[in-house]
């Protein structure tokens, strides 16, 4: 038997119109609440590579999907893509459910590992991509050749992409995935085997998409790269969200304590969150990751008589943030 709840609404207390409402969930382009997703290995062992993950993805937002191998990253995005059924808990795109038509239809997508049909041209496999996106025929070749010169493959379009290497593969990858213009871009290791000059023009793309409003949701190993485009950042391991927070906030509390000292020698034993940055001819320069660090360090060099020449502070990266909260943990 089922219960019915009723709720009571003062007078004086405005009703939220339907379209409002709508607006409102919008907000949350990307949903994804309690997700639980277990699979097999080949021995027939369970693994839960998702576990109770709660996130969202804001309209506007450049997100930064980050952790360790083996986190649940790909899985996750798997999820949303519809391409894998969770055992419980549940993911929205655009307030659909995750792999509906409607939602699908507004994304552009980049698996970790791209394959195309190896006889197939460049350009003939943007064309076949714009076929499945339903992009006019009389539209195609000039959206075609726009996307050709952002990636940097005009003049090598007429070749067979089986001769093509992973960074251009990549490349047209990346313009499939940013063909029509979609509302949500969701990628999985988007600088997979590109050079730096490669990286420039993905990074530039991206940041044009979120100059036009556009959301972008992605998985990276190249933390140098989310730094310099997320606004926030979502750390997960083990199928759960470790930490998230907005880019700025989180490079704020990243701060090394830098200790510049003689002698030369590094003393041995360093206490834990200290190291050793560089050993110069005339110094040695020790980083402590946070005040206990570095007053333990302080405590050792009284001990052994070194004599401190300069102390400062320096904004950390988000290298040392994964570190900090990950660890040293082999994946």
């Amino acid at each position: 038997m089922s219960t019915i709840t009723t709720t009571l609404i003062e007078p004086t207390t405005p009703m939220v119109s339907q379209e409002a409402a709508r607006d409102r969930d919008m907000e949350h382009v990307v949903e994804i609440k309690n997700l639980c997703v277990d699979y097999r290995t080949e021995s027939g062992k369970l693994i839960r590579a998702v576990d109770g993950l709660d996130l969202c993805v804001r309209r506007g937002e450049v997100v930064g999907f980050i952790g360790p191998n083996g986190a649940g990253k790909s899985t996750t995005i798997k999820v949303l893509m519809g391409f894998l059924r969770p055992k419980s808990g549940f993911a929205k795109v655009f307030g659909e459910p995750a792999g509906a038509m409607k939602a699908r239809r507004r994304l552009g997508f980049l698996p970790e590992v791209a394959l195309y049909y190896p006889f197939l041209t460049a350009r003939e496999t943007l064309d076949m991509f714009a076929t499945l996106r339903e992009i006019p025929k009389n539209r195609r070749k000039m959206e075609i050749d726009t996307l050709l010169e952002k990636v940097k493959l005009m003049g090598r379009d007429r070749e067979l992409v089986r001769g093509f290497s992973k960074g251009m593969l990549q490349r047209v990858g990346i313009a499939q995935a940013i063909m029509g213009e979609p509302d949500l871009l969701i990628l999985d290791e988007v600088t997979s085997g590109l050079d730096p000059v490669a990286r420039y023009d993905v990074r530039r793309i991206l940041m044009d998409f979120k100059a036009k409003g556009k959301t972008v949701f992605f998985s990276s190993h190249e933390l140098s790269e989310v730094m310099m485009l997320c606004d926030r950042v979502i750390l997960i391991d083990e199928g759960r969200v470790l930490k998230e927070d907005k880019l700025e906030r989180l490079v704020d509390t990243i701060r090394r304590h830098v200790i510049k000292v003689k002698p030369l020698m590094p003393p041995q034993n360093l206490p834990e969150g200290v190291y050793v940055h560089a050993v110069h001819e005339t110094h040695t320069t020790f980083t402590a990751e946070d005040e206990l660090a570095k007053s333990r360090l302080r405590e050792l060099l009284s001990q052994v008589g070194a004599e401190t020449i300069d102390e400062y502070e320096e904004a950390g990266s988000l290298e040392d943030f994964f570190v900090r909260i990950i660890g040293h943990k082999v994946t």
